[in-house]
């Protein structure tokens, strides 16, 4: 969701539609799912477990787009499709206006093991797909579609800050504490414990209004997280009235960032 230079290029599948990735590739798929895999049990919420089971996804190998979609076209009538390493915010909106998530084919080198700043497969699939299999988090993202085809920039930049504390970095909570189901978080180690452990960030009841208000860094780990009562809030927000939330928030201005300024020492 950028138009900025990639440094990775997308892999293109062949006749058949199968994408040849190389051993390393898989492997790097490999060793980035096995360590998830041994964090996330007891932090990530059960509706992702749900739809990891559901995805069965190969843990040797980088699965083909083909795969995930027979098990989305069931669950939710999602799809994922192909896309560039990077695309413009236009064609994002529009796929999922669709019900097509993008899904980048290249997978990060062992260099940027740790982070990575641009989605990789790796991210959308193991990070967000679970979720699609599940009616509420695929309701909410297909109407973020919609709204977003439909707006201006100046809208899209509001809306991004919505996206980014739910779909990206959002927690729940439930009978037994917090639990993950934001793929930003669940797909990077690190923050999958910093979110739920650590006494530094701030835990706060999502409102929607504040979310589009509040602004974010994509380099740092979080200093807020916002917090649905139960997944199914998704549907609460999806029926409301976000384009007027969005222009609230345009009116009254950003918050305070809670984070020092990027170039600050």
């Amino acid at each position: 969701m950028s138009k900025k230079p990639s440094n990775y290029v997308s892999r293109e599948p062949d006749a058949n539609g199968i994408i040849h990735w190389t051993d390393e590739d898989n492997q790097v798929w490999a060793d980035l799912v096995a360590r998830q895999l041994n964090i996330i049990p007891g932090k990530a919420c059960d509706e992702y477990m749900a739809g990891l089971e559901l995805l069965n996804l190969p843990e040797d190998r980088i699965p083909q787009l083909g795969e995930l979609n027979e098990v989305l076209a069931r669950t939710t009538g999602w799809q994922v499709a192909r896309v560039p390493a990077l695309i413009p915010f236009d064609e994002f909106f529009r796929l999922l206006a669709n019900k097509e998530f993008p899904v980048a084919t290249f997978i990060r080198t062992r260099e940027e093991f740790d982070y990575l700043q641009e989605p990789d497969i790796f991210h959308e699939v193991f990070g967000h797909c679970p979720l699609l299999t599940n009616p509420a988090f695929a309701h909410f993202t297909h109407q973020y579609g919609r709204l977003g085809y439909a707006a201006t920039p100046k809208e899209r930049v509001y809306l991004a800050r919505l996206y980014w504390f739910t779909v990206e970095f959002g927690l729940l909570e439930t009978q037994d504490g917090l639990r993950i189901y934001g793929g930003g978080i669940l797909s990077s180690p690190g923050e999958t414990v910093y979110a739920l452990e650590s006494d530094k960030p701030e835990r706060v009841r999502l409102n929607p209004l504040d979310a589009l208000r509040t602004p974010y860094r994509i380099d740092i780990m979080q200093p807020i997280y916002y917090t649905l009562k139960d997944v199914n809030q998704l549907f609460e927000i999806s029926d409301m009235d976000i384009m007027a939330l969005v222009h609230e928030a345009m009116e009254l201005g950003l918050y305070e960032p809670k984070f020092p300024p990027k170039n600050a020492a």
